[in-house]
């Protein structure tokens, strides 16, 4: 296994929220108070085996990490203008479900953020099945509750060709009560090489 620092030379992260670009270039510059992401990245060098210290991977993770950008997924250029030179691959995390009010908005969202893409890039999703909240603090957020035809179609739709998908259900023990999520899902798509 190997990890985003190993193959790409620069990293473009987005978000919608400016205090989450804000708290994220913090982290970038190693400043003192930010998020601690020593755990995630501890964790990466275990599952990777290769002896390589936490630290130097975080080094080399602030190093590539080159731009931080705005972005709405429900417009059609979701960073305002055109990624250049556009990606060779995206991940999305648990994002687009959140932040769509319905199936064709997700759908939408998902040619949006696929638009980023080079042709034969790769698009790595990751994501909640049958959700359709969660708890932030007190509030309560909607998420529309997808199954797994629901990305295989929006994904078909937005012109990826799918490389593989594999679904678990949530088990019993790591069900919190912070969301009401069946199960989640992970998908790895690609767009097609030009013609």
């Amino acid at each position: 296994m190997r990890d985003a620092c190993d193959h790409f030379e620069e990293i473009v992260a987005t978000d919608y929220l400016a205090v989450n670009r804000e708290e994220l270039r913090r982290w970038a510059r190693g400043e003192p108070g930010t998020f601690d992401w020593s755990p995630f990245i501890r964790h990466v060098c275990k599952i990777e085996g290769r002896g390589e210290p936490w630290q130097d991977k975080e080094r080399r993770l602030r190093g590539r990490l080159r731009r931080i950008l705005p972005i709405d997924v429900h417009q059609p250029d979701p960073l305002g203008a055109p990624l250049r030179p556009p990606a060779d691959a995206l991940l999305s995390a648990f994002c687009l479900e959140a932040v769509s009010p319905d199936r064709a908005s997700f759908a939408r969202a998902l040619a949006h953020v696929g638009s980023l893409l080079r042709p034969g890039g790769h698009a790595l999703l990751l994501g909640a099945l049958g959700e359709s909240f969660y708890l932030a603090g007190a509030a309560r957020l909607p998420v529309v509750p997808l199954a797994e035809d629901d990305v295989r179609g929006a994904l078909a739709g937005a012109g990826f060709a799918l490389r593989d998908f594999r679904s678990y259900l949530m088990p019993p023990a790591l069900k919190t009560g912070v969301d009401d999520v069946a199960g989640v899902f992970f998908a790895h798509a690609q767009k097609p090489p030009e013609a």
